[in-house]
Parts: C-alpha cells; sequence; structure tokens
C-alpha cells in the first residue's frame, strides 16, 4: 500500500489498531490509570468490568502506597514485598472479596526496583503473589509512582 501525502493521518489508527491487538491477545487484561479527585489507582483489569488482578492505590503526594492483589482466599500477616533485590517488610491485611493489601513507602528501594523493571513478588507465608507490569504499559506505572511520591 502506497499512502502518498497525508499518511501521518493514518498514524492514530494504526496506534488504535495496535493497542487493540495487544489487549485482544491478552485476553483483555491491560494496566489502566484512573486519576480524578480521588485516590490515583493503577489497576491491572479487564476495562469496564469488575475484573481485577491487581491495583495500586496512593493519594497523589502521600508517599505511601497500597498495593492489592485479587485471586483464590489468602490470610493476613506479615508480607515480604520483594522487587530486583531489595525486600520491604509490611503488614498484609485481607480487604474485601477476599483480596490481599499491603503498604509500601514510594520511596522504598523494592518499590524503586519495581518501578524500574515492573516486577514484584508479595508474600505472605507460603503464598506468592506476582505482579508484572509489561513494557507497553511502563509508563503509566511511572506517571503513577511520580504522582504518588511526597
Amino acid at each position: 500500500m502506497r499512502v502518498v501525502g497525508g499518511g501521518w493521518r493514518m498514524m492514530p489508527m494504526v496506534s488504535a489498531l495496535a493497542a487493540l491487538a495487544l489487549q485482544a491477545a491478552s485476553g483483555g487484561w491491560t494496566w489502566s490509570l484512573y486519576e480524578g479527585d480521588g485516590p490515583l489507582v493503577l489497576a491491572n483489569d479487564i476495562p469496564d468490568t469488575a475484573e481485577l488482578r491487581a491495583t495500586l492505590q496512593c493519594q497523589p503526594g502521600s508517599g505511601a502506597v497500597t498495593v492489592s492483589v485479587y485471586g483464590s482466599p489468602v490470610s493476613a500477616g506479615f508480607a515480604r514485598i520483594t522487587a530486583g533485590g531489595a525486600t520491604a517488610a509490611s503488614q498484609a491485611r485481607v480487604g474485601r472479596d477476599g483480596k490481599l493489601e499491603a503498604g509500601i513507602p514510594v520511596g522504598h528501594p523494592a518499590f524503586s526496583a519495581f518501578v524500574a523493571d515492573g516486577r514484584m513478588t508479595i508474600a505472605v507465608g507460603d503464598d506468592v503473589r506476582s505482579i508484572t507490569v509489561e513494557r507497553p504499559h511502563m509508563a503509566k506505572l511511572r506517571r503513577f509512582a511520580d504522582r504518588c511520591a511526597g
């Protein structure tokens, strides 16, 4: 196909089609950044549904993030949050719908490593949950971290 003049107008459509293909390949799962008057939320979700795998939430400028992982029932206890070569300790609690919640400061080396490479694990006893932010969504994770920083 040869585009003569005005080819730049095709770029938004090509970008949109590429994004739809990526979302379809992942079964509809994506990372969505929700910004508004309330808390800032980065969610691993299927948009326009109640399906969630994980969320990161903060009050902008607070310097603290609550990480929630959804799935099979879990129990509360002492959590190890690991990313890169760093580990943070946090009290884990079971929230609504059986989600596992733990807090971590934005400035902690484990959170910084997560923002750098998009991989984090949360372990409570023998239960280990992983969170992965894929490369196409890393800019959302960095924006989230920047807005949460105190």
